[in-house]
């Protein structure tokens, strides 16, 4: 995971900051992962009018993560030609027609074709965000450049549930989904009037990806970023059958705790960014550390509400800052092909939440929720050694 970047040289670096543009990048990702997160809360309504099971309906959200990791891989190659304005651009036209076409859906066809305008949006959108905050601001300032782009990512994840929920009850689900079209069209809007005209840059083909990939030490970046996102998602897709049959609290008790776990993976956002400026390679061995051994305790302790709830607001905190150091660790070891590299990171990420999910049923099927928090907790570990063994030089930005 070094900062060698063999090949072409990056652009002369930005002298002055366009804040106005992140913030619209902000609202581009906050926008894309509360519509990612809509059918979680919806799910039943959404079955019932079309006259689906719920297992069929879910596969909307398959379609969303599938379509989002082949266009990751693609999207840098397919649109090299273009600038990256009209693309982000047409990212967020493809969320609004998303969130419209689900909300006119009459059958499982059309509401599977809007999740998949979402997926080429999602996919495209994770895989430029690094790249244009690169192009945005001053090198020394990028790390709070995506801490405040990933905030919208910890937003979503406290807002999508509940908002999803509430206004389904009092107006429908088909209502809500039209309310995130709206919340696309004011992302839209912002980014018109902000987003600079921006070239495209490095090579950005095919092989390109494979190029990168054969780069020193980023071929085993990826795999700790894999084992990261793999850990992660593991311990958060069973975190409720683990507060139902090991913490041992009930609904209400279980919202507290997830919005507990929501505000402090919003903090963990912020403060990834404050520790970026100051010690990359120390913030991306700390956070899978920390994560590792919370998994582990928590499998290991039983049935305490007091100290689940503590351990799982520290699990948010640290992965808060996890997709920022990562994010930012590309922008410093291809800052050359960001935008091939981020395809890959989003790939990686994409592939992440499949085995974590999977796997963690597995286990969950095998042992029990404890089962799969002791087995996260070892993947985690086991990413920060690889982290320690990687990572060999500091290239934390000058602190501002």
């Amino acid at each position: 995971m070094s900062n060698s970047t063999p090949g072409a040289s990056p652009a002369p670096p930005r002298q002055t900051a366009a804040w106005g543009a992140v913030i619209s990048m902000l609202l581009g990702v906050f926008g894309l992962v509360t519509a990612e997160f809509l059918p979680a809360s919806l799910l039943t309504p959404i079955a019932r009018d079309l006259r689906v099971t719920e297992g069929l309906a879910g596969q909307a959200v398959t379609a969303t993560a599938s379509v989002a990791l082949i266009t990751s891989l693609l999207v840098a190659s397919v649109s090299r030609r273009l600038d990256r304005r009209y693309l982000l651009l047409g990212f967020s036209v493809l969320l609004i027609a998303s969130n419209l076409l689900v909300a006119s859906a009459t059958s499982l066809t059309a509401l599977v074709l809007g999740r998949v305008a979402l997926g080429i949006g999602l996919g495209g959108f994770w895989t430029m965000a690094a790249a244009t905050a690169m192009r945005l601001v001053p090198e020394a300032q990028v790390p709070r450049a995506l801490s405040i782009i990933f905030t919208g990512v910890s937003a979503a994840t406290i807002f999508a549930a509940p908002f999803g929920s509430f206004v389904g009850e009092l107006a429908g689900w088909r209502t809500v989904f039209l309310l995130a079209a709206g919340l696309g069209a004011l992302t839209l809007v912002v980014q018109f009037a902000t987003l600079p005209s921006m070239a495209p840059q490095g090579h950005a083909r095919l092989r390109t990806l494979i190029e990168v990939l054969a780069r020193p030490q980023i071929g085993l970046g990826m795999i700790a970023v894999t084992l990261v996102f793999t850990g992660h998602f593991a311990l958060f897709t069973y975190i409720r059958p683990f507060l139902e049959t090991v913490t041992g609290v009930g609904v209400g008790g279980m919202s507290a705790i997830l919005l507990g776990f929501g505000i402090a993976n919003f903090l963990g956002t912020l403060l990834g960014g404050f520790l970026l400026e100051r010690d990359m390679r120390l913030t991306l061995t700390v956070m899978p550390l920390v994560m590792g051994v919370l998994g582990l305790v928590l499998a290991a302790l039983g049935s305490a509400p007091l100290a689940d709830t503590v351990m799982i607001a520290l699990w948010g905190l640290a992965f808060g800052a996890v997709p920022v150091a990562w994010s930012t660790w590309l922008t410093r070891a291809v800052p050359d092909e960001a935008e091939s590299g981020g395809g890959l990171i989003v790939a990686a990420v994409q592939l992440a939440i499949s085995i974590g999910a999977s796997a963690g049923g597995a286990f969950f099927d095998a042992s029990g929720a404890r089962g799969v928090y002791a087995a996260a907790g070892i993947v985690l570990l086991v990413a920060t050694l690889i982290i320690l063994a990687g990572v060999r030089k500091q290239t934390a930005a000058v602190a501002v």
